[in-house]
């Protein structure tokens, strides 16, 4: 008999908003205003990975060594300055399909909500905040805790017992996430995970990875 699920785990990007390319402009800002060179994060980066490593990658790149703790520190501050704006002024900013119908429904029916995401834990919070989700998720795992995807699920996992109070099996919660990365990510935390083929990711690409479920898009039902 199947664990009743009591926990869904949420990723950011690509399943409930796209910020319409804020995250990049937030990276080329701080670069620029750095090093002088406006550092396109797509070249060295691909989706699904943690903020440090794309930090990382990028200077390392475009500067030709890997940062010092001053340099990292520096770089990671004036790249959350400049979210903030980017995600205020994006045109292309949207809330996903599906996504404010279901949040609302599925606190209703006493599920906890939680993120898990390769975001710090502060630029998780600024995305969100423009569309007023962040009420729905009271904990989270985040870039910020680990650069292993698998490790931040299990952050998400323990911080979920935490603040409910009661132990959480994995096979109690639902990961949610439009990428391969995802997938492993849950399966590696022993946990199911729902493709949403709502990012870079097609519903086929999503099954190929592995994914226990896969929708289009948050309109259809979730497995729960």
């Amino acid at each position: 008999m199947a664990a009743e699920r009591v926990a869904l785990l949420f990723d950011i990007d690509g399943t409930l908003i796209t910020t319409g390319g804020a995250g990049a402009v937030s990276w080329r800002l701080a670069f620029d205003e750095l090093y002088g060179i406006p550092a396109d994060i797509g070249k060295f980066s691909d989706a699904g990975m943690t903020d440090p490593e794309v930090g990382r990658l990028t200077f390392v790149a475009v500067i030709g060594h890997p940062p010092s703790r001053k340099e990292f520190a520096r770089l990671m501050e004036r790249r959350l300055h400049y979210l903030y704006g980017a995600v205020a002024d994006s045109g292309g900013y949207r809330v996903l399909a599906g996504v404010d119908k279901l949040l609302p429904r599925l606190i209703e029916h006493g599920y906890l909500l939680g993120l898990v995401t390769g975001n710090v834990e502060a630029a998780a919070h600024i995305k969100l905040h423009r569309a007023r989700l962040n009420r729905f998720f009271s904990f989270g795992g985040y870039g910020s805790d680990s650069t292993d995807r698998v490790e931040v699920t299990r952050f998400a996992l323990q911080r979920a017992a935490l603040v409910y109070g009661e132990p959480i099996d994995p096979k109690q919660c639902l990961t949610v996430g439009d990428t391969p990365h995802d997938v492993t990510a849950a399966h590696g935390a022993g946990i199911d995970c729902l493709g949403v083929a709502s990012g870079h990711f097609s519903v086929e690409q999503l099954r190929e990875a592995g994914a226990d479920f896969v929708i289009g898009s948050l309109e259809a039902d979730l497995p729960i």
